[in-house]
């Protein structure tokens, strides 16, 4: 595929005199790389790839990209490309509202890198902030929805809808089909459809009402979309006896509804569903094109330990006091692998944060005050189209009218963007006009004069049978923080709890935490790609059209794949994708029996759980010692299963750490067998400009852009995980309703571009590093990572290494022998980095019982030096708790992390000092750190997890539990 050129800027920029952004991006400078080469005995970043890496699949050519932009000019071209795109008054409503972010959030929130930068809540002593976010979000939507325990979020109500399928099916004992309201979002019959076409579940779309197509079908669940598509709101009476006759027949109810149209109208749990879901999205998150949103899911007692995604529960520390975590199955894509039911890895936490923040600031009487102005608007709006002769279908609705103009849709949908507006084209004789939150008079009157009406002033109407009784978000923190003031002041409390990448090194393996710069991140607030909507006129999103094709070019070229698609907003979405491109190729040559997925013992959880989502069965092949694939297993696996092989996940460098020698010969292997070779990009930050997996062997990747190309994490979320094929597999990546042409592949997101908004950091990152930029992250990635595992290894056996003893671009300390020696665990040593100001490497995974660091190309010679020292200290702790100076239960290690409370008490029995918990060896080098005040305190200390799942508590609880 031809790269496309950046796009020419709209004003020339002055040339930039600053220095180029790659010296920013990489953190070590040439005398500090020159150092770091030297303690490794080499010459050059060149000498080090010859050593690490093998020669197989080293490039032969430099990337073909266009050269490196400045900071200045990059934001030039994003601007110019953002002004090409008429982000008008959105009105089109399909799942998608105009909102506004109030501004204390959105600057202290979606714009603060202390959200934006931290990681998923793995260590919970040190993501107290955010995880009260999300138990704010969990209670906000368990309110609403009326239905007691909630998710902490999903990626989008399209995904949350199918996520609920898979968790009806295993809920029940009876039926064989999802039937869907025939007033579904279209992009949620597509997914759903996807989705149940893969694990072999029938879908039918009702043909009228719900409770009449029951008797033409054998279900297991019903959705009923409330308010529909169409605007269209289903009486409570009438809801109540869908309920009744579902659960009648063995089954559940799952409502795709509006959580501001639940402020006026009667909740799910209110009249019988069993599973509520939908997107948060209008609750203050831009449209962003389609994404990154928060989708919600809720369910009713009995259905909690089968949700899917995360759960934020409330356990207790050491002291017993009160302190959240993730409760439950939230990673058991890890720990069930192939038995998982469901792929979610990450949550969309930054928008979940967005969601929740947003509520708290209105509170529940200022979420009514906006929807009854939303509700006024609308009833308003219909009744002056009756008074002028329009034909309103629908006499109950919240937001959204349906007008039907025979045969003049497209005129009036035509006349309103030209006044500003942009209306849905439903069909030849229908216009949909959904009424947002940021819908103006003069918005209102530009739809009027488009149907040629005139205004009447009417702002009146009711919900004819479908009102709330039941109070909701009567917690104080939804009543306290409205004034910018008190709600300043607890965004900042909540962050202060939470260690991100602005605090400090976050070296966590497989994850690749680096720089996420300013310049990446500020064009994702302007207007026209913040406002605009996803099913927007194409003539009308051109700007987005040339970053998105420019980027999927972008992304094609380093990894060498023929096409790139980033519909898929997660990387769990990518794997889904790219398993089913294989699925779909197979299928496409008449081998609708090759089923088997091959998966490397090592694998990500992730890898098995999607091989299952895409309706294959998984075989695991096995590791050798120094933890590559085995072989010669592989072969027998081959022999054994030849004429049903479809793939074989496998991750390069591998999940351990390593450049595997034997990654071609695996490749070629699979092939001869008539399979395809799936590579996880979840280490692609150790391959770019030096090895393409389109050009090694590879058929089909998947790319996590919050990960190698600089989106941040947001505590657990936005992600993009793209996915690239060959050119076989071209014709079988997602396509999407509203995409012309791609109908025959369905989607595996809501949008057609999936989290399209968040793409721009991506593009910059590309645009201003350029070829060489990127190569050189590599590089210095492989150097930071074996610089870490050099100065480590005299204390901590580092448990694999690859050619010439050599790692790739992080590496696994293993803790086993230590731990048998000393009774000191992963868990002590990770809590025990939280005293010395770090946040831990990844725990127990790949191999439980070791440490996996990952420290990056943007970490300076510096931070990774005082990491090392902060290791090797502990491992001198870890020698006085061995040789009996301090008892085994009583240390340092087993008590960390040391709270501000703890070490200030009146009494301290401990045999080792306060000086000594709270600022131990190390803490005080470096710049940051140079005085007692800089240090990070931990707001909890340990937590009883386990407690917490013994007693499920997931909203909030009274502020009496914290006294």
């Amino acid at each position: 595929m031809p790269v496309p050129a950046a796009p020419t800027p709209t004003s020339a920029p002055e040339p930039s005199s600053s220095a180029p952004f790659v010296s920013r991006h990489i953190g070590p400078q040439a005398d500090e790389r020159d150092k770091m080469l030297a303690a490794l005995g080499l010459g050059s970043l060149e000498d080090l790839v010859q050593q690490a890496m093998p020669d197989a699949i080293r490039m032969t050519a430099p990337l073909d990209l266009p050269p490196a932009l400045s900071e200045t000019e990059t934001l030039d071209v994003l601007r110019g490309l953002a002004d090409q795109n008429r982000a008008l008054t959105p009105m089109i409503g399909l799942g998608y509202a105009g909102t506004t972010t109030p501004s204390v959030i959105r600057r202290n929130v979606l714009e603060d890198p202390a959200w934006y930068t931290a990681y998923t809540p793995y260590q919970p002593e040190i993501s107290q902030g955010r995880l009260e976010a999300l138990l704010n979000f969990q209670t906000m939507v368990s309110d609403l929805t009326g239905l007691p325990t909630s998710g902490a979020s999903l990626l989008d109500e399209a995904t949350a809808v199918a996520e609920a399928m898979t968790l009806a099916r295993r809920a029940t004992k009876t039926g064989s089909t999802l039937l869907l309201d025939a007033d579904t979002l279209p992009q949620t019959v597509g997914v759903v459809t996807t989705r149940a076409e893969a694990l072999g579940l029938d879908v039918a779309v009702a043909d009228g009402p719900l409770l009449a197509a029951l008797e033409a079908h054998d279900v297991f669940a019903v959705v009923v979309q409330t308010p529909g598509a169409s605007g269209r709101l289903t009486g409570t009476d009438e809801l109540r006896a869908l309920a009744e006759a579902v659960h009648a027949r063995g089954g559940l109810v799952i409502a795709a509804c509006d959580l501001l149209a639940l402020t006026l109208t009667a909740a799910p749990g209110e009249w019988g569903a069993d599973v509520a879901v939908g997107s948060s999205q209008r609750f203050g998150v831009p449209l962003f094109y389609g994404g990154p949103h928060a989708g919600f899911i809720s369910v009713r007692a009995g259905l909690e330990r089968t949700l899917p995604g995360r759960l934020v529960g409330v356990s207790k520390d050491v002291d017993g006091t009160p302190a959240f975590r993730l409760a439950l199955q939230t990673r058991e894509q890890h720990i069930r692998r192939e038995k998982a039911t469901s792929n979610i890895c990450t949550a969309q936490v930054l928008l979940a944060v967005v969601a929740s923040m947003y509520a708290v600031y209105h509170g529940p009487e200022g979420l009514r005050r906006i929807a009854e102005a939303v509700h006024a608007r609308a009833t308003g709006l219909a009744a002056d189209l009756a008074d002028g002769g329009v034909e309103v279908v629908h006499g109950s609705f919240f937001d959204t009218v349906l007008a039907r103009v025979p045969g003049r849709a497209a005129d009036v949908v035509a006349a309103a963007r030209e006044g500003g507006v942009h209306l849905r084209l439903a069909d030849a004789d229908h216009v949909g006009i959904a009424v947002g939150e940021d819908a103006h008079e003069s918005d209102l009157a530009a739809v009027r004069h488009a149907f040629g009406v005139r205004d009447a002033g009417r702002h009146h109407g009711d919900l004819a049978g479908s009102e709330r009784e039941t109070p909701y978000l009567t917690h104080p923190v939804f009543n306290t923080h409205h004034s910018e003031t008190a709600m300043l002041r607890y965004l900042a409390a909540l962050s202060n709890r939470d260690f991100a990448l602005d605090r400090g090194m976050i070296p966590l393996g497989s994850c690749t935490m680096k720089l996420n710069a300013t310049t990446e991140m500020e064009p994702i607030s302007f207007h026209g790609f913040a406002g605009l909507h996803p099913f927007a006129p194409v003539e009308d999103a051109q700007g987005y059209a040339t970053l998105i094709s420019t980027l999927e070019g972008w992304l094609a070229e380093v990894t060498g794949y023929a096409r790139v698609s980033i519909q898929p907003n997660a990387g769990s979405q990518g794997e889904l994708a790219g398993l089913l491109a294989i699925r779909g190729y197979h299928r496409s040559r008449g081998d609708e029996g090759r089923t088997v997925c091959l998966i490397p013992s090592s694998a990500h959880g992730t890898n098995a759980a999607s091989a299952v989502m895409a309706g294959m069965k998984v075989v695991v092949v096995k590791a050798t010692d120094d933890g590559s694939v085995d072989l010669d297993d592989l072969r027998a696996k081959i022999q054994t299963h030849r004429d049903a092989l479809a793939a074989i996940m496998v991750t390069y460098p591998s999940t351990h750490g390593v450049f595997e020698e034997g990654i071609t010969e695996l490749c070629a292997l699979v092939h001869e067998a008539g399979g395809q070779v799936y590579v996880d990009g979840a280490n692609l930050n150790a391959l770019l400009g030096l090895a393409q997996p389109g050009k090694f062997g590879a058929d089909v990747s998947h790319l996590n852009l919050h990960k190698t190309f600089c989106i941040p994490h947001g505590g657990g979320g936005p992600g993009v995980g793209p996915v690239g094929v060959g050119e076989h597999l071209a014709p079988f990546v997602p396509g999407h309703p509203f995409l012309p042409g791609s109908e025959d592949v369905g989607p595996v997101s809501a949008a057609p571009f999936g989290s399209a908004g968040i793409l721009p950091i991506s593009y910059a990152y590309i645009a201003m590093m350029g070829a060489d930029g990127l190569t050189a992250a590599t590089e210095h990635a492989l150097l930071a990572a074996n610089y870490v595992a050099e100065r480590l290894r005299a204390h901590y056996p580092v448990l694999y290494t690859g050619r010439n003893a050599r790692v790739a671009h992080e590496c696994i300390l293993d803790l086993r022998p230590i731990t048998k020696a000393s009774g000191v665990t992963v868990d002590d040593v990770a809590k025990r980095l939280v005293d010395y100001g770090f946040h831990a490497p990844t725990m127990s995974f790949p191999v439980p019982g070791t440490l996996m660091v990952e420290p990056t190309e943007s970490e300076d010679l510096a931070e990774l030096d005082r990491f090392c020292d902060a290791m090797i200290a502990i491992r001198a702790e870890i020698e006085q708790v061995q040789n009996g100076e301090w008892p085994a239960e009583d240390n340092p290690l087993v008590h960390a992390p040391h709270t501000q409370a703890r070490v200030t008490a009146d009494e301290w029995t401990h045999p080792y000092s306060r000086r000594v918990a709270a600022f131990p060896a190390g803490l005080h080098q470096g710049p940051l750190y140079a005085t007692g005040s800089d240090k990070y305190w931990p707001p909890v200390g340990r937590i009883d997890g386990s407690f917490g799942d013994r007693n499920l508590v997931c909203t909030c609880p009274p502020p009496e539990a914290f006294e």
